[in-house]
């Protein structure tokens, strides 16, 4: 079924790219989606929703950085050290070892 879907897509492409007849249809679609894209009504449309993923984004971006600092906490402080240390080296036991 993948097949057949394809197949006809491919043939739409190449029809609307490869014929006169195409490429002015296609010049047709191009404009009727330029107006579309144009008009007010969806221009209002556009900005609800650039408001509404704004407004999403502050509010669900403040709890996913609380739950990454949460989760680095968690994973970084086992209740051993605070602090890092760094790992001891063999070579630093005998200041013989450097020569």
């Amino acid at each position: 079924m993948k097949g057949k879907a394809a197949f006809v897509v491919g043939a739409g492409v190449g029809y609307l790219l490869g014929t006169p007849a195409g490429r002015e249809q296609l010049a047709r679609v191009k404009g009727w989606a330029a107006d579309v894209w144009a008009d007010p009504r969806v221009q209002g449309y556009v900005r609800d929703a650039e408001e509404k993923a704004s407004q999403v984004a502050r509010t669900q971006g403040v709890a996913l950085k609380d739950k990454a600092v949460a989760a680095a906490r968690a994973r970084f402080t086992d209740g051993t050290s605070t602090t890092w240390q760094r790992p001891a080296d063999p070579a630093d036991a005998d200041p013989a070892a450097r020569i």
